[in-house]
């Protein structure tokens, strides 16, 4: 029901307490109700009346909102077309500034990383002192292998190339790595080389090998061979190499080549108590292929080498290094008289360095060297026992008893040879003197006849 209506409607008063309500008051109480239903009614079909009106303008309502909306979604469409557009447009503008951003350039390192693979394939080998090359983008001690070959080069890539190509040809052949794995002869190289290493204040290591030439006890058995001898010599090199640890590298060295490089070595040569050195040809010749070999195969790894003990005749063996090294290679050369001096050298590193050379560390003695073996002599012949002797004899009387029948046969088979050339000459004479007899007769019948004629 309207509020209109209820307005309408009088509310009846209410009976006395205890009165009970006449007729006359209930009718005229249900009389103003009636006559507002009454007036309610036409409302009420006034408002079905409205009801199809309200849902047409519903309809209406609807069908005007329908293009809005189909108008919104055109416009979303839009707005999401354009937000696209919007994301191209930076995509393409990120790849425009990257192709114009400025490459970086390009160094002799990175120049000498993109002829690697040919590098390798040429020489048909990719390890370098225990490093696989195959692995240079991800390998630290990789690149470090390529950086020692061009400071080596003074950055020149070309030459940088070639000789790691050649190097590696080398070590295809000599097999250093097997080789210090191998036994050499005892007697041939025993106290000729060591490798030890020192550490100073810092902890900071220093690699030296030592090779002592004063323990050589024969020059020809030790130098007369000059490959045994390169394989002996390369055996205690790769020692040093491997104990600079190269191959657990995690930063690489500095392309400047004034920055200094840690891993680089220490040589010392003593010539304590050599003798006539100069003179003999097998340690020129084998000195030379070192020389050659070193140089190629170990580029940028020795920081000094020191000669020690150094007699003045020995001044011909500087003087061949310098005829193959590069000046900057030549001042890392130190001849020295005296192996005590080296001590004042190398002073950071006296403590442990040998007595033998002015430290305070054990003989150099007590270095790892090369794996040595001593060989076996030849065992004699042994003298033939008597029994064996006479076994022999028995042997050969035997096959002489057996050659005597043979010999026998064949006498015989002479002997009938000659006895039926003997025969055939009886045979051959008869017939002569036959013949001969024949003539005699025929001359006797013709006598008479010439008798008469005359």
């Amino acid at each position: 029901m309207s509020a209109a209506v209820e307005e309408k409607i009088v509310t009846p008063a209410a009976p006395a307490p205890g009165v009970e309500p006449t007729a006359d008051a209930t009718a005229a109480a249900a009389a103003p109700a009636a006559e507002a239903t009454k007036e309610e009614t036409p409302k009420v079909e006034a408002s079905k009346e409205e009801a199809p009106k309200a849902e047409a303008a519903k309809e209406e309502a609807t069908k005007e909102e329908a293009p809005k909306t189909e108008a919104t979604k055109e416009e979303a469409k839009e707005e999401t077309k354009k937000e696209e557009a919007k994301e191209e447009a930076k995509e393409e503008t990120k790849e425009e500034t990257k192709e114009e951003a400025p490459k970086k350039p390009e160094t002799a390192l990175s120049k000498l990383t993109a002829r690697l693979p040919e590098i390798l394939k040429k020489a048909e080998y990719s390890e370098m002192w225990g490093i696989e090359l195959k692995d240079i983008e991800t390998s630290v001690p990789a690149k470090i292998v390529l950086q020692k070959f061009l400071r080596a080069k003074g950055g020149d890539v070309d030459v940088a190339a070639k000789q790691l190509e050649d190097a590696l040809k080398w070590r295809k052949e000599l097999k250093p790595t097997e080789l210090v794995e191998r036994t050499f002869d005892a007697d041939t190289f025993e106290g000729l080389g060591y490798a030890t290493v020192h550490k100073n204040a810092a902890g900071l290591e220093t690699v030296i090998t030592w090779n002592i030439y004063g323990a050589v006890k024969s020059f020809k058995k030790t130098f007369g061979d000059v490959d045994e001898f390169i394989r002996w010599r390369t055996a205690l090199m790769e020692l040093g190499v491997q104990k600079l640890r190269i191959d657990a590298a995690t930063e690489p060295i500095s392309d400047d080549p004034s920055v200094a490089d840690p891993y680089k070595m220490v040589q010392v040569h003593d010539y304590l108590s050599v003798s006539f050195l100069r003179m003999d040809p097998h340690v020129k010749a084998a000195s030379k292929r070192t020389i050659d070999a070193f140089a190629t195969a170990y580029p940028e790894l020795l920081e000094h080498k020191y000669f020690v003990n150094v007699p003045l005749i020995m001044g011909w063996m500087y003087a061949a290094m310098k005829l193959f090294l590069a000046p900057a290679t030549l001042k890392k050369f130190h001849p020295m008289s005296s192996g005590t001096t080296l001590a004042a050298e190398l002073p950071q590193i006296k403590s442990s360095l040998p007595k033998e050379y002015g430290g305070e560390g054990p003989s150099v003695k007590e270095g790892e060297s090369i794996k040595l073996v001593k060989k076996e002599p030849e065992p004699a012949k042994k003298e033939e026992s008597k029994e064996e002797k006479k076994e022999e004899t028995k042997e050969e009387v035997k096959e002489d008893t057996k050659e005597e029948p043979k010999k026998e046969e064949i006498k015989e088979e002479v002997k009938e040879t000659e006895t039926k050339k003997e025969e055939a000459k009886t045979e051959e004479s008869k017939k002569e003197e036959a013949k001969t007899e024949e003539s005699k007769k025929e001359e006797a019948k013709e006598e008479p006849a010439k008798d008469a004629a005359e």
